[in-house]
């Protein structure tokens, strides 16, 4: 039991910090259109620095960390739900029963694919042509 319990530990970090990732690139987008869309919330709060980043303290920067922790605080609560823990816990379980074909196998198989691919191509444009040209004699009348 102690096994799933650390796989399912495990998936959850994954998961959680592959969504976090989303979030802060989402937090930086609504940073920047807040900056450039309303001036006033571009300019800086009483001059304040971070000193490590070299930001200014500005409005914008504020709403968008208020938005990253509330939305990193709602990601861990709705992850800490068991019935999405039970769903990331049997995922990795059948990821791990899954047969993964070799290098050789997916050259194959590619090559395959693109033949199929190449053949029903020009066999569709030959017909489209063929047909156009039957449409255009049918309905010019000659």
């Amino acid at each position: 039991m102690t096994y799933k319990k650390d796989q399912g530990r495990l998936t959850r970090m994954a998961a959680f910090w592959s969504l976090a990732i989303l979030i802060f690139y989402g937090c930086v987008s609504l940073h920047d259109e807040l900056k450039s869309r309303f001036t006033s919330l571009g300019t800086p709060i009483l001059g304040m620095r971070i000193p490590i980043l070299g930001m200014d303290v500005t409005p914008a920067l504020l709403i968008s960390a208020v938005v990253l922790a509330v939305g990193l605080f709602f990601l861990n609560r709705w992850q800490q739900t068991p019935k999405v823990a039970d769903l990331l816990i049997d995922t990795e379980t059948e990821m791990r029963k899954v047969t993964w074909p070799t290098f050789s196998e997916a050259l194959n198989s590619s090559v395959v694919v693109i033949v199929c691919v190449a053949f029903l191509m020009a066999f569709l444009a030959g017909a489209d042509w063929v047909l156009g040209k039957w449409t255009t004699r049918l309905l010019t009348g000659g």
